[in-house]
């Protein structure tokens, strides 16, 4: 899986998407700003939650939290953070190269609205050295995922 999943699924449904690999970790928000020498912000990390019955990703921008209310208010139900072996076991990704891309199961996928700020955000890749260069719609549109307000910056 990981990020030869995220090749076959960008080959096959985006193949402009360029995987960009580093020799770096960019495995943190931190870390992968300062890898792709952008805001922090810009880099969109992808959170394994499950709300209820119901197990999802949601991709904010780098420097947004999840906020408690806003999130009980979005997905209905209070969500909780998957531990990385659950988040592994659903996505294929291991933590530090999650991404709505390329996924071991089908899952739901939610844009937050922070990302809409950027002009071109950075999701990771399937491994904690990759990313992909993607206008916020575009990322959502590619993983048929529904925009909600769920952070706080």
């Amino acid at each position: 899986m990981s990020i030869e999943s995220v090749k076959a699924f960008f080959a096959a449904h985006a193949p402009d998407v360029i995987v960009l690999e580093y020799e770096v970790s960019t495995a943190t928000v931190a870390l992968a700003a300062a890898a792709l020498n952008v805001e922090e912000g810009q880099i969109a990390k992808t959170l394994a939650l499950r709300f209820g019955d119901t197990y999802a990703l949601l991709v904010t921008a780098g420097h947004a939290r999840l906020d408690n209310q806003k999130a009980k208010a979005a997905f209905g139900a209070k969500s909780k953070m998957l531990s990385p072996d659950e988040t592994f076991a659903l996505t294929g990704h291991r933590v530090g190269g999650v991404c709505p891309f390329g996924l071991l199961t089908e899952l739901p996928v939610f844009c937050d609205v922070s990302l809409q700020q950027y002009a071109e955000v950075y999701p990771a890749a399937g491994s904690s050295n990759s990313a992909v260069c993607l206008t916020p719609e575009r990322l959502a549109g590619l993983v048929n995922a529904q925009w909600v307000d769920a952070c706080r910056s």
